[in-house]
């Protein structure tokens, strides 16, 4: 049986349920949540972040904001969410945005824009495999 998420979860490494469940009305099944953050925990990884390192979120869709989240949480980081209006968050080395909210915010963080082409394209050939402590280490 699967569970679906609607907020962000405090940490959701240990989920390994099979979906099941399509995405609909806003909900994003625990299984599809857990690889896509593996996925995208990857991507912040290759880029430098650091468990413990605050990262600014700057995502409107909901189901992508929640992806986001959960992907922070599994480097050991620290999400940031800004506020409407908000341009950077202190402190915030690294950041994940979408095309549409990038204009607004500053160049203070290096910026993962989750629209961007590039980013899509090494999305999709990352693993969404669970990460494993040596992945969390080689970045400690």
């Amino acid at each position: 049986m699967s569970t679906m998420v609607t907020a962000p979860a405090d940490n959701v490494i240990g989920l390994r349920r099979p979906s099941g469940a399509p995405i609909a009305a806003g909900q994003l099944a625990d299984a599809d949540l857990d690889r896509w953050a593996n996925r995208l925990a990857r991507l912040l990884l290759a880029r430098g972040a650091e468990a413990g390192e605050r990262i600014a979120l700057a995502v409107d869709p909901r189901i992508e904001a929640v992806v986001a989240e959960a992907a922070v949480r599994k480097i050991g980081a620290i999400p940031v969410p800004l506020t409407d209006g908000a341009s950077t968050a202190p402190g915030a080395g690294f950041g994940i945005t979408t095309k549409a909210r990038r204009a607004e915010l500053t160049d203070g963080a290096d910026w993962l824009v989750l629209d961007d082409r590039s980013t899509l394209q090494r999305y999709l050939v990352s693993s969404d495999a669970p990460l494993v402590a040596a992945e969390l280490r080689a970045v400690s």
